[in-house]
């Protein structure tokens, strides 16, 4: 976001909306927002703390993720440091993913988790609608996700796992 002269908007509203520009680096259809990463936002002065949660502890693109942050509220007027780090001792879990995330989700191919608890849920093929999927394979080409197959239009695709 681009630095404006004479913003008034508080600076903690300044920085929520900077962040629905940072998308996730393995999911780039969804912000940080929507996948429910951003915990806590707090300003102190012209400084900034950041804490995010991430979607596994294992992340490899946590660090990618922080400086992704931290670049986007560098750029907002009034900011002269940016502190971003991680909270390890609170998980997060698949119901933080927002609505409108659960949407993009779908949109971009990916059939987002349960809404409630079910560790043997099958999702709907998110290209044709069908229920008649499968499990091809717990392991997806992330942590956070296994592989489908739809019976229906015999299209594979990904889904997220619950967490």
């Amino acid at each position: 976001m681009p630095k404006t002269a004479g913003d008034s908007a508080p600076l903690e509203a300044r920085v929520r909306e900077a962040l629905q520009a940072v998308n996730d680096p393995e999911i780039p259809a969804l912000s940080l927002e929507d996948l429910g990463m951003v915990y806590d936002v707090g300003t102190e002065g012209t400084v900034v703390h950041i804490r995010l949660l991430p979607t596994f502890v294992g992340c490899p693109a946590m660090h990618m993720i922080q400086n992704l942050v931290a670049r986007q509220v560098e750029q907002l007027d009034g900011v002269t440091d940016v502190h971003v780090s991680f909270v390890m001792d609170v998980p997060w879990t698949s119901h933080r993913i927002t609505v409108q995330g659960r949407k993009k989700l779908r949109d971009f191919g990916i059939a987002p988790p349960p809404p409630g608890f079910a560790p043997e849920h099958v999702p709907e093929c998110p290209y044709c609608g069908a229920a008649e999927t499968s499990v091809v394979s717990l392991f997806g080409p992330t942590a956070c996700r296994r592989v489908y197959y739809c019976k229906h239009c015999q299209q594979p695709f990904e889904g997220m796992k619950f967490v």
